[in-house]
């Protein structure tokens, strides 16, 4: 056995785990691509794409999807830990999972472990489109990041998961060591207008936007081209922390972007949209307060309803393929319906308004949302034997 051979163990603080498995994120990968319906038959012409965020949470599924579905060729960035004392982030080992979905598949795609706010990404990254592709048909934009240094002034911009105007108490879903479920009160101050506009300087559409001018400028945006950028909205229940608070109005300036691109895509007959996808359990929803036991309760509600990201992510790469996409009044397409019909969001309310420590089992899928946090780094994920030891020390994807 290697020195990076061992067996790996989930431990960390709250829903934080400090190592990833490897063989739980590849199986976790497999059983995404287990959810994509095979096509009848492969396209007529293999579209290029490029998804900015490629490693986890949407992006991968729509990743996943797109390769078995649609039969992309392209380029996949995500920013992600290589092994070292811990394991290598789950992102690197998922990464490496889908590349090998796309080799078997026959696909020309390409991983890159790159910081996609950075120029010397873009030029790199488009190098590579202009030499192997020509050309880019979508661009995918799914990116959750704590900062972002804007290479062109130097400054480091760093988000917060804050209100505005006022505090804001909520209540929080927390799981003790034994896993038993808690729900606790929290009270976030609100933000200074420093760190509002610094969240809109990381999470805003400044970057997606300049991804989109790069492209031009090389010209390789191709004719009927088409460019999303994902977004949320949520529940009343959480918006105050969220749709009205600082990541709010990042989001809210992403879409104000997509508008703006919409004049600079015509050149191109090409289109801008958000797209407002629905609740799942990820990283960066884990650390906002108040939503874990928001989505714990609407998985409660729903049961097996509740779509999973690659399910979500289907419906957007329909959209996305659509001669006329639908959208809302706003131009955004909207994957949330699901979770904001009046009749799931007024028995959400109701089990919010009564829902206790002693109660949260009850009402909420907790075992459900502390699995599928685990299995955010490969824990808990069926089909995998955690007494074996693995591999840990795994070479990116060749690209």
């Amino acid at each position: 056995m290697t020195r990076s051979e061992r067996v790996v163990d989930p431990t960390g603080r709250g829903y934080l785990l400090l190592d990833a498995h490897p063989a739980g994120c590849f199986r976790s990968v497999e059983l995404m691509r287990a959810e994509v319906p095979v096509p009848e038959q492969p396209p007529a012409r293999r579209p290029t794409a490029l998804v900015i965020g490629s490693s986890s949470g949407y992006g991968l599924a729509s990743t996943i999807a797109g390769l078995v579905r649609y039969g992309i060729d392209g380029v996949g960035i995500g920013l992600e830990r290589p092994a070292g004392h811990r394991s290598a982030g789950a992102g690197w080992y998922r990464t490496v999972a889908t590349d090998a979905i796309a080799r078997e598949l026959g696909a020309d795609f390409a991983f890159r472990n790159a910081d996609a706010f950075a120029d010397s990404t873009k030029t790199e990254t488009l190098d590579l489109l202009a030499e192997r592709f020509g050309g880019v048909d979508y661009l995918i934009y799914s990116v959750a990041a704590p900062r972002r240094t804007d290479p062109r002034t130097g400054t480091t911009y760093h988000s917060v998961l804050k209100p505005l105007g006022a505090p804001h108490t909520t209540r929080n879903l927390e799981f003790a060591d034994d896993g038993a479920a808690q729900v606790r009160e929290v009270t976030v101050a609100p933000a200074t207008e420093a760190e509002a506009a610094a969240t809109v300087g990381v999470m805003g559409g400044e970057d997606w936007s300049r991804w989109i001018t790069a492209l031009a400028e090389r010209g390789l945006l191709r004719s009927g081209f088409r460019t999303v950028a994902l977004t949320y909205i949520g529940s009343p229940l959480t918006s105050a922390i969220y749709r009205g608070g600082t990541i709010g109005a990042a989001k809210a300036d992403l879409e104000s972007t997509a508008r703006a691109l919409n004049g600079r895509l015509a050149a191109v007959d090409g289109r801008a949209f958000t797209s407002v996808n629905g609740a799942l359990v990820s990283e960066a929803l884990t650390a906002i307060p108040g939503v874990p036991l928001y989505v714990s309760l609407l998985r409660g509600v729903l049961g097996d309803r509740f779509p999973s990201p690659v399910a979500q992510s289907l419906d957007l790469w329909r959209q996305l393929t659509a001669r006329q996409p639908d959208v809302d009044d706003s131009g955004r397409i909207r994957l949330d319906g699901w979770e904001l019909s009046d009749p799931v969001q007024a028995e959400v309310a109701e089990r919010w308004r009564s829902v206790t420590s002693g109660t949260v089992t009850e009402l909420a899928d907790t075992a459900w949302f502390r699995a599928r946090c685990r299995a955010l780094y490969g824990f808990g994920v069926p089909g995998v034997d955690y007494t074996v030891p693995v591999e840990t020390d795994l070479p990116w994807p060749e690209s």
